[in-house]
């Protein structure tokens, strides 16, 4: 267990230390200390319940990329997650929102927090918008697949399996949802709303096509490597989706950049931790619903998104879903794997 979430663990100390000197040197006193080491940790614990669902499809997908990239996913994708998603992702928004440059974006995040956090609550509908239109797309694509043989939910999946060759459903689907929850909205909302949302569209398109023009037929040494980066700019984004609702989140608890890097940074090393134990010990294999179940969370996560947009959800809410959706799925495989020893096939739930 060391093995897989040692670094983690060293991480998690290394930041609670960060923490509580951060804290010491901004309030002098040992209760502001202690305050803020509290919520680096709330805001660890917030991050891996919302991203558990996440850590699940990146194993899915984690699991057919070579132990290079997997190693890759785990160094540079952290990397990516905290510094690009937890830290430079906020401020790009200010700078963005505010017409501001980046020197000015990280003045304000220190030294205006109040201000900041105005900016970024303000982009939150176009947040919503770009991240449940890309997952909307992600979860659409494993149920909408002709070829899938295992059912979860069967009364829900075969359908799904049967109209899968018809073009563009995935698609239509998803713009149908863009439509409806723009009616919901102001007018100068729902256009936010829709230009975010069929920008993220076009971002899971455009990996799409990456993906594909990476992944010839008949790979060679080199294609691997390339279909790989594929599947890392894949999971990139994914990961990226993911973390609007604990970014946002976030700003319940304090409106600090600093303490919430520290506090998503934690919770983010945990998502890897847990994605590439999943991946070694075999456990999305192990159990055949798992994989299922991660995507039901994802659809759950898509339509909490567009309903985020005109009626809050609360983060505790959104984590409970998904990890009550995974946890059936794991008790519905635990179940099968014990009425079928020898592998015979039978669907969960008919």
């Amino acid at each position: 267990m060391f093995k897989h979430f040692g670094g983690s663990l060293l991480f998690t100390l290394a930041g609670l230390l960060l923490g509580a000197w951060y804290g010491w040197e901004l309030t002098g006193t040992l209760d502001g200390m202690l305050g803020i080491v509290w919520i680096c940790a709330v805001l660890a614990v917030l991050e891996v319940s919302l991203s558990f669902d996440n850590a699940a499809v990146n194993a899915s997908v984690l699991k057919d990329m070579s132990p290079i990239w997997q190693q890759r996913f785990l160094t540079w994708g952290i990397a990516i997650a905290v510094f690009g998603m937890r830290i430079v992702f906020p401020l790009v928004i200010v700078m963005v929102a505010a017409q501001l440059g980046p020197v000015e974006a990280v003045n304000l995040a220190l030294n205006s927090p109040a201000e900041y956090q105005r900016i970024v609550s303000d982009a939150h509908i176009g947040l919503m918008g770009f991240g449940g239109a890309f997952l909307g797309m992600v979860g659409l694509k494993y149920f909408f697949d002709s070829e899938k043989e295992v059912d979860w939910i069967a009364a829900i999946e075969r359908p799904l399996s049967k109209v899968a060759e018809i073009e563009a459903i995935a698609i239509g689907l998803v713009l149908a949802a863009i439509w409806g929850t723009s009616t919901m909205l102001a007018d100068a909302d729902a256009l936010t709303f829709i230009t975010a949302a069929i920008a993220g569209l076009l971002v899971y398109l455009a990996v799409e096509i990456v993906n594909h023009l990476l992944e010839p037929p008949t790979p060679t040494t080199g294609d691997v490597a390339k279909a790989g980066f594929g599947a890392f700019l894949y999971l990139e984004v994914l990961d990226a989706s993911f973390s609007f609702d604990g970014v946002i989140g976030a700003f319940a608890l304090t409106n600090n950049l600093i303490i919430i890097a520290i506090g998503l940074g934690i919770g983010a090393m945990f998502v890897r931790s847990m994605t590439i134990f999943l991946v070694r010990k075999g456990t999305m294999s192990e159990y055949r619903y798992l994989e299922h179940g991660a995507f039901y969370a994802i659809m759950a996560l898509a339509i909490i998104m567009f309903i985020n947009t005109f009626a809050h959800i609360p983060e505790v809410i959104t984590g409970l879903i998904g990890a009550v959706l995974i946890g059936l799925a794991f008790w519905s495989s635990v179940r099968w794997n014990k009425s079928n020893p020898d592998g015979t096939p039978e669907d969960a739930l008919a």
